[in-house]
């Protein structure tokens, strides 16, 4: 009976899981949409190309290399080549055998139990959410064949390498664990022990506000610091000239889409279904993280109309982000009403960075840098003001760890491809828009006067 019972719990959060991850792939579209509404008409093919090219080498980057990275090579595949990337489906029953035995350990009402495939699966569409963040701030004026290249490097070792430090539980370069900072200590100042374990405070990130989006945002400034703004962007008095985009309707599509996505993003990442107090904790989960893209919705708006006098809609929609960043690290403890709260300081805090930017002549597109990296730092540092096993200690350190990392190493890479190829292209090629540069086609040639389309 018992075994009946944990083989519908396996079926029922194996299928959650991947369902989850379905939401999350879902982004890889509201991302595109989002950044082709946001760039000139001209520029559209080649983002869109950028997207789903990068999802594609996200997922074949993590399965060949960065899994076994981050998560120490379980399965046996080794540091080049993963277990994941060698069993194929006739080693499913002895995966489901492995796990009937961890349950049988376990019980089964403890720990998540799913299939290896579909954990892969969740965390692979992670990978490609961190890819999809450089895209857009890089947009306009970068080399589509470097971009591609940094997406292999950034996804087989720059993300898993602090995911590893963060979520596989690893040693930062052999020197501290990010989980372990801090003893948990008794009213005699003596380290608490709980079933012969010593308990510790350590780095806290539900989702992945620092380890997804902070890093994806830290890769995404290394390469805009080396590949300078678009021309016009800023002219020489220090004035900020606005570029607006093409299709606004598709960009507001596209945060629609990122906003049902993140339900899997932050969902899923309860890791289980399958229990009473599990479905309880989903449910709460999708809840905030509904509420705090709401309020960042509302306090991004009202903050616009109060510095420029207008309703902006882009930011709005940078809001709705922000606050759905901000809630992603710890979206499993607040109140509904404290993560509406906590989305409306992000969506706060993004206007004011997207604007600091510009003046520091940091030109980022879409505002990527300031919705995930920004955001994302303020969305760690409030998991202690609703998680009581967290602190911001803890929190800082984490949030540096990946920073310094990410960005360094990004910084690195660029430089070397930009030493080897280049990374930005020509002043001409910009002028007359990457889609025939870099691609060869126009996404509205009925609009620009291409040969043949009468106007």
């Amino acid at each position: 009976m018992e075994n009946n019972i944990f083989e519908l719990q396996y079926a029922m959060d194996t299928f959650y899981f991947l369902v989850m991850g379905a939401l999350v792939m879902w982004m890889a579209a509201g991302f595109a949409m989002l950044e082709a509404g946001l760039v000139r008409a001209k520029n559209t093919t080649e983002i869109l190309t950028k997207n789903v090219v990068l999802f594609a080498i996200a997922c074949t980057a993590y399965m060949v290399v960065g899994y076994d990275i981050m998560y120490g090579g379980a399965d046996g595949g080794g540091v080049l080549l993963t277990g994941i990337a060698l069993n194929g489906a006739e080693n499913a029953d002895a995966m489901a055998a492995a796990a009937l035995a961890s349950s049988a350990e376990n019980g089964f009402g403890g720990d998540a139990v799913y299939a290896k495939a579909a954990d892969f699966f969740f965390q692979v569409v992670f990978v490609a959410t961190a890819m999809s963040i450089v895209s857009g701030a890089v947009a306009e004026r970068m080399k589509l064949w470097a971009f591609l290249l940094f997406a292999v490097v950034m996804t087989a070792y720059i993300y898993p390498m602090e995911g590893g430090w963060t979520w596989g539980g690893n040693d930062v370069f052999g020197m501290f664990n990010l989980g372990e900072l801090f003893p948990v200590l008794d009213e005699a100042g003596k380290q608490v022990v709980e079933d012969g374990e010593a308990q510790w405070i350590g780095f806290v990130d539900f989702a992945g506000s620092g380890i997804v989006h902070l890093a994806g945002a830290a890769a995404a400034l290394a390469g805009v610091i080396l590949l300078g703004a678009r021309k016009g962007k800023y002219s020489a008095d220090g004035r900020v000239n606005a570029i607006p985009g093409a299709n606004l309707p598709l960009a507001t599509l596209g945060t629609f889409i990122l906003w049902m996505g993140w339900f899997g993003f932050n969902g899923g990442s309860v890791l289980k279904l399958g229990d009473i107090s599990n479905a309880t904790s989903v449910a709460m989960v999708f809840l905030n993280t509904n509420a705090a893209a709401a309020g960042g919705v509302i306090a991004a708006l009202i903050v616009a109309r109060l510095l420029f006098g207008k309703a902006d809609l882009t930011m709005a929609l940078n809001g709705a982000l922000a606050g759905l960043v901000a809630i992603t690290a710890g979206p499993d403890t607040p109140t509904a009403l404290g993560a509406t709260l906590i989305g409306a300081v992000g969506g706060v805090l993004v206007v004011f960075s997207i604007i600091t930017l510009d003046k520091l002549k940091i030109d980022d597109p879409v505002g990527a840098i300031s919705v995930h990296g920004v955001v994302g730092m303020w969305g760690l540092l409030a998991v202690p003001l609703t998680n009581d096993s967290a602190s911001f200690a803890a929190q800082l350190i984490g949030l540096l760890t990946i920073l310094v990392w990410v960005f360094a190493a990004s910084f690195v890479t660029w430089f070397v491809i930009k030493a080897i190829m280049g990374i930005r292209v020509s002043e001409e090629e910009e002028y007359e828009g990457v889609d025939l540069a870099e691609c060869g086609m126009e996404a509205y040639p009925e609009f620009t006067g291409a040969k043949g389309s009468g106007i």
